[in-house]
């Protein structure tokens, strides 16, 4: 991560200590000075699977920003003295960034979504932002990519080259996607927003933004999809809530990194 974003680590992942404003900030000055780098927008569940996967925490660890996208990341960073820390909300980002970029003219490429999703959401976005530049879509497959959709991925980007790509596909596949292939598309930021696509298209509805803001939009959107969330939410909040408890750390860390650690703390800042 940039030396210059201070950010905390949550059970090893770092969350950078920024709010929707400075968040914003970092992204327009790597878009103006062309640094090429990925985001994640990160709360209790991708904390869990990089606490899990090695790959995950070095995935995390490599990016531009990874923005406290959950209240709980928020109130750690309070407590570690990051007051200026705010909830960076994927869809929220993804609304702001496309709002400023009419007046500053950077352009936009969505990537994921069901059939006919982007393209619906190219629709919606340009017509909330008149002037909105957003100069292709693509719909994914539901599995990597092969040699063949990725050229053609590759060469869509290319004949376009926007500023910035939007990936929604969900954690933690959008963010092995961004950094698996920043080196690889025309472009100079991917951005993983998870469920963006869907919340922005009306195909899901967003929680209340009371229960946004209290750390409960996890309990509105298992109602929504008990199925598919319930195990989800439940059992990684209640996992998160005791590693964090128990100050535990990674088991895929190295025993040496450990010992140089006798009392892990699982919340610290660094800048």
């Amino acid at each position: 991560m940039p030396t210059n974003i201070p950010h905390i680590k949550v059970l090893e992942s770092p969350i950078s200590a920024v709010n929707m404003t400075t968040a914003c900030e970092h992204i327009f000055e790597a878009l103006r000075n062309k640094r090429k780098g990925y985001i994640c927008v990160t709360g209790v569940h991708g904390v869990n699977e990089a606490f899990d996967h090695a790959d995950f925490l070095e995935v995390l660890g490599g990016a531009y920003l990874v923005t406290p996208d959950g209240m709980p990341m928020v109130w750690l960073g309070w407590l570690n003295g990051q007051k200026q820390m705010d909830r960076v909300y994927g869809p929220d980002l993804m609304l702001e960034v496309c709002r400023q970029s009419v007046e500053k003219g950077f352009t936009h490429f969505f990537y994921g979504g069901a059939p006919g999703v982007a393209d619906l959401l190219k629709i919606k976005l340009t017509t909330l932002f008149p002037g909105l530049q957003v100069v292709g879509t693509y719909c994914p497959p539901y599995r990597a990519l092969n040699a063949v959709e990725l050229e053609d991925l590759q060469q869509q980007v290319t004949a376009v080259k926007p500023d910035m790509i939007w990936v929604g596909l969900g954690t933690p596949k959008q963010e092995r996607f961004v950094a698996s292939h920043l080196s690889l598309l025309d472009t100079t930021l991917l951005c993983g927003v998870g469920a963006a696509f869907d919340f922005h298209t009306n195909r899901v509805k967003q929680a209340p933004r009371w229960m946004q803001r209290s750390g409960l939009e996890w309990l509105y959107r298992t109602i929504q999809e008990p199925r598919r969330l319930f195990g989800r939410y439940f059992r990684g909040n209640s996992l998160f809530l005791w590693r964090l408890f128990l100050g535990l750390k990674p088991k895929h860390l190295s025993t040496s990194t450990s010992t140089t650690s006798p009392t892990p703390n699982p919340i610290h800042h660094e800048q």
